[in-house]
């Protein structure tokens, strides 16, 4: 717990230039939040029944290997097949150095969390779980796009297209709903966003 503590210090996009700047535990904390909210609008409009708080601890862990590795960049990690399958490799041994701090009698509810390996064979409604967690991921990615854009930093034009056919590509009706419904508020200041409530 002391290391996830730490992923406070890593920052994301540390290649690109930030008006404010994001580090790992704030970006779980969002991934959170939008996978919660992506199985809430596949349970309550799209009539799926998806377990939202298991996406919620699903998503507290997902970058949790990060505390050894750092945020390595998307340009970088699949810049080539060989570098993303070194990058997974590297994750795998963070993964198991983290375990290794686990204690014994926990770890039977740690490892499915924390190993990337068990990420990689998920069984039954984890699947789905692990596609609403990648959308949420990549949603949260996407906000960051526009928040920067709204700051008048052209920096995250191309990343913004970019996620958007990568969004576009999971071909899940709930990100269609987020992106027409929700997603607009977030490029709005605190000011649009109160005279919205007044509506």
């Amino acid at each position: 717990m002391a290391y996830l503590y730490r992923l406070r210090y890593i920052e994301r996009w540390s290649l690109m230039r930030n008006t404010t700047r994001e580090n790992v535990a704030e970006h779980s904390y969002h991934v959170a939040l939008l996978a919660h909210m992506l199985c809430e609008i596949g349970n309550r409009i799209f009539g799926r029944s998806l377990n939202s708080d298991r996406v919620v601890t699903l998503a507290l862990f997902h970058d949790a290997t990060e505390v050894f590795t750092g945020d390595i960049p998307t340009p970088v990690k699949h810049h080539n097949p060989k570098m993303l399958a070194n990058f997974r490799d590297i994750e795998a041994m963070a993964a198991e150095r983290l375990l290794a701090m686990v204690p014994p009698q926990l770890l039977p509810a740690y490892t499915p969390l924390i190993s990337s390996s068990s990420k990689q064979q998920p069984d039954g409604e984890d699947l789905l779980l692990l596609r609403m967690l990648k959308a949420a991921d990549l949603l949260d990615a996407y906000i960051k796009c526009l928040s920067e854009l709204s700051s008048g930093n052209r920096e995250f034009a191309v990343a913004k297209g970019q996620t958007e056919a990568a969004l576009a590509r999971l071909e899940l009706p709930e990100i269609d709903w987020f992106l027409t419904h929700m997603a607009p508020s977030f490029s709005k200041t605190l000011d649009e966003l109160s005279e919205q409530d007044d509506d």
